[in-house]
C-alpha cells in the first residue's frame, strides 16, 4: 500500500493506462496518516528485470556489501522486482530490507562439468541432473536455472549440454515440486529438446529459427532476450578467434541476426520479457537500455513497457498497480509510451509505499 502518499498524474497499470483522478491516492490512506507526500508525473509499476544476478560478479559470488550495492543500482534504475536467474550467493537477507528490490530466486545455475563460467554453477554430469534440479527447486522461489548450451572445446563450438531423457526427467521433477524451469541457450541445437521436454522459458534465445519459433509459440515458452548482453558477442568472438574460429563465427552470426530473431519471436506470439543479465560481466541498472533495445528490434513501445512492467509482473505472479498491492512504482517526468528512453531518468521511486528516490 502507498503509505501516507499519493500520485498525481497518469498511472499506467495496464496497456490502456488510467488516470489517478483528481490526484486521488492509488489506495486509501492508512488510518492515522497525518500528512501525505505527493509525487507527480507518469507512473509505472516498479520495473522488472527478469534476468539479473544479485550476489554475483565475473569471478563468482560476492560479499553482502557488494550485493547490496548491486541491488541499490537496480533500484535506482527503477527495477523493483528481480527474477534472479542463478546465483551462488545466499541473498535471503535482502528479504528483510524494505528499501531493496524484491527478488524471485532461481537458486544456483546447474551446468555440465567444465561447460560454464568457473565459480558460477553446480557443475555435474547428466546422471545427477534430476537430483540437483530438485535441490534448487526447493531452495529457490519457484524457478530453476539450467545451462542448456555452452562452448564444447572438443567440438570448437556451442553444443547442447544435456541428453533429452535427463532433461525430460529433470523438468518433470521441477514441475512436480511446483517450480518452473528456464535455461541459458545461445545456439540452435538444444532448443527443440528443451521445449519438447516442457521447459517454461529460454534465456537469450539467439538460436531461434523459423523451424523452432512455431514450436515455442505453440507451447507458450517465454524468452528473455537480454539484448544488452548480446551486444558483447562481437568482443567475445574476437577474443576467441585464434583458438575457436567456428565458435567465433557462430557468435557473430547470432549477434548479427539478433533483432530479426526477437522481432520474429514477438510476431509469432512468443511472450518476450525484459532482462539484462546484470551481475556477471555487466553492470546493474541497465533495464532502460534493454527496453530500448526491444523497441529497436521492432517491438511496439507499449508492449516493450509491458515486458518490464504489468506483463512481466503478471508472468511472475506478482501484482502491478492495484488496490491492496504493495505500492511499488516508478514516476517519470514524461510519458514513457511516447519515448521509452525516459525510463533512464526516474523522477521518483516508491518502494513498499515509501518515496526513496
Amino acid at each position: 500500500m502507498l503509505s501516507s502518499g499519493r500520485v498525481v498524474g497518469r498511472v499506467l497499470r495496464r496497456p490502456g493506462g488510467g488516470r489517478a483522478r483528481g490526484g486521488r491516492p492509488l489506495v486509501p490512506r492508512p488510518p492515522g496518516a497525518d500528512r501525505a507526500v505527493t509525487v507527480t508525473g507518469w507512473a509505472l509499476p516498479g520495473l522488472v528485470d527478469a534476468h539479473c544476478h544479485v550476489g554475483l560478479d565475473r569471478h563468482g559470488p560476492v560479499d553482502a556489501a557488494t550485493a547490496e550495492k548491486q541491488a541499490i543500482s537496480d533500484r535506482e534504475a527503477g527495477t523493483l522486482l528481480i527474477r534472479d536467474a542463478g546465483s551462488p550467493s545466499d541473498t535471503r537477507w535482502t528479504d528483510d530490507r524494505e528499501d531493496l528490490p524484491k527478488i524471485i530466486r532461481a537458486g544456483r545455475h546447474i551446468a555440465r562439468t567444465r561447460r560454464y563460467i568457473r565459480n558460477f554453477a553446480h557443475e555435474i554430469e547428466p546422471g545427477d541432473l534430476v537430483a540437483y534440479v530438485a535441490r534448487e527447486a526447493r531452495r529457490g522461489d519457484g524457478w530453476v536455472k539450467l545451462v542448456g548450451d555452452w562452448i564444447d572445446r572438443d567440438a570448437g563450438d556451442l553444443t547442447a549440454c544435456w541428453p533429452r531423457g535427463e532433461v525430460e526427467a529433470a523438468i518433470a521433477e521441477a514441475h512436480r515440486l511446483g517450480a518452473r524451469v528456464t535455461a541459458h541457450c545461445f545456439a540452435e541445437e538444444s532448443l527443440t529438446d528443451l521445449v519438447e521436454a516442457g521447459i517454461d522459458c529460454i534465456e537469450h534465445a539467439t538460436g531461434l529459427t523459423e523451424d523452432t519459433i512455431p514450436l515455442f509459440a505453440e507451447r507458450g515458452v517465454a524468452i528473455v532476450p537480454t539484448l544488452v548482453n548480446i551486444a558483447t558477442f562481437p568482443g567475445l568472438a574476437a577474443g576467441g578467434e585464434a583458438k575457436f574460429p567456428r565458435w567465433s563465427a557462430h557468435m557473430r552470426q547470432l549477434y548479427e541476426r539478433r533483432y530479426d530473431t526477437v522481432r520474429a519471436a514477438y510476431d509469432a506470439g512468443i511472450p518476450v520479457y525484459v532482462g539484462t543479465d546484470a551481475g556477471g560481466s555487466l553492470a546493474h541498472g541497465l533495464v532502460a537500455g534493454e527496453v530500448a533495445e526491444l523497441v529497436k528490434a521492432g517491438i511496439p513501445p507499449l508492449e516493450a513497457l509491458s515486458a518490464t512492467a504489468w506483463g512481466a509482473r503478471r508472468w511472475l505472479g506478482r501484482p502491478a498497480l492495484e488496490e491492496g498491492a504493495p505500492a511499488d512504482l516508478v514516476v517519470y517526468e514524461e510519458d514513457p509510451r511516447a519515448d521509452v528512453r525516459v525510463l533512464a531518468a526516474p523522477r521518483h521511486i516508491v518502494l513498499n509505499g515509501r518515496v526513496i528516490g
